[in-house]
């Protein structure tokens, strides 16, 4: 490793005040209404923890390491441990809105390291999207998240196909298209599309709660992450999220293929 790693750099346009912005980036319940749960302790080397998943080993501890709000925050791993950093930014513009940035350093050189760091910048372009949307529509709103993921062996474009069409929707709609889930012993899912890529699709959610989503699949070597993520608002949104999440979940787990042998080092 060097000193010297290199970082990824982005940016977004956001309607808000910088306090209203500050919100969503800085505290928990606003984290967690657009990327994944979250606690955050407000204030100067307060525990942080994003949650990527039930397992124990997708807790990620880190540390507040430096607070001034409404215009900087930045996470990291805590003293004296290597790792990411993520420095966030909030510069305020005529016309209520703000520019958020985002640095998030710690990448070494090398080959898995490119991996890694071409998936966290795709990664990181689909949520600040949904930042984006998050203050647009639900600005001082929580939401309650549902992320499945299942892994799944073949090409990210034959399992697009193949995921899309057991959902019942349209492989390629276009924005600004009305969406709905109708496969068979499938959760409602309905909204407009607001986005839309190469086996993704994020959708404005009017059923079953107002709200986001993510439906994507991605490329993992020789398999790929089949995901779809809501993150639902109100209590409507929260009692979905309970009653239907864990029958995404399994869903995805009961469609996933088999790994190739081998695959992970098995």
């Amino acid at each position: 490793m060097t000193e010297d790693r290199r970082a990824i750099e982005l940016e977004v346009e956001v309607p808000g005040t910088p306090e209203e912005v500050w919100r969503a980036i800085a505290t928990g319940p606003g984290i967690s209404s657009w990327y994944v749960p979250h606690t955050v302790e407000e204030r100067e080397g307060g525990a942080a923890l994003a949650s990527f998943g039930p397992a124990p080993e997708m807790q990620v501890a880190g540390r507040v390491a430096a607070w001034d709000p409404p215009r900087r925050i930045v996470f990291d791993g805590g003293e004296g441990v290597g790792g990411f950093a993520f420095e966030w930014t909030v510069e305020a513009h005529d016309g209520g809105t703000c520019t958020v940035r985002l640095v998030n350093s710690g990448f070494g050189d090398g080959e898995p390291w490119d991996d890694q760091y071409d998936a966290m910048v795709e990664g990181w372009r689909l949520f600040l999207a949904n930042l984006r949307l998050h203050l647009t529509h639900f600005a001082g709103q929580a939401a309650t998240s549902s992320l499945p993921m299942s892994l799944w062996a073949g090409a990210a474009e034959d399992i697009w196909a193949s995921l899309t069409e057991a959902l019942g929707i349209p492989a390629a709609p276009a924005v600004g298209d009305r969406i709905a889930v109708t496969g068979a012993d499938l959760p409602p899912l309905a909204g407009t599309v607001v986005g839309a890529g190469p086996q993704r699709l994020t959708l404005l959610v009017d059923d079953p709660a107002p709200g986001t989503a993510f439906i994507a699949v991605e490329n993992h070597g020789p398999a790929a992450g089949v995901s779809v993520w809501t993150y639902l608002y109100g209590d409507a949104g929260a009692a979905a999220v309970e009653r239907d999440g864990p029958r995404w979940a399994a869903w995805l787990a009961e469609r996933a293929m088999p790994m190739p042998e081998g695959f992970g080092g098995g």
